[in-house]
């Protein structure tokens, strides 16, 4: 098991290496490139060898939605909030989309 920053290499003489993610330190969502080099009993190295690995973020958020006031008089204005709404995964709520269902 290996933690992978950027531009760190790792060497091992077994041919696979675990890539350890921690909840303090994920791969952030995207597209990320990892490189193998191979070296032989001669010393001689091989031209770098290129994969890419697609993090996805696969739990969904969660909305809470308040009202306040919870009641208004007839005509009076009141506000939505969903401050309290949060994304566990690695994102962050970048849009609400707000609905008057009756």
């Amino acid at each position: 098991m290996a933690v992978f920053n950027i531009g760190d290499k790792q060497e091992t003489a077994e041919p696979q290496i675990e890539v350890t993610v921690t909840s303090g330190d994920p791969i952030k969502v995207g597209t990320h490139k990892f490189q193998l080099i191979v070296v032989d009993d001669d010393g001689n190295e091989s031209a770098p060898a290129i994969a890419e690995i697609v993090i996805r973020d696969l739990e969904l958020p969660t909305a809470v939605l308040q009202i306040q006031p919870r009641s208004v008089e007839f005509g009076k204005s009141f506000t939505l909030l969903g401050e309290n709404s949060s994304d566990v995964g690695s994102g962050s709520i970048k849009k609400y989309i707000w609905q008057r269902l009756d």
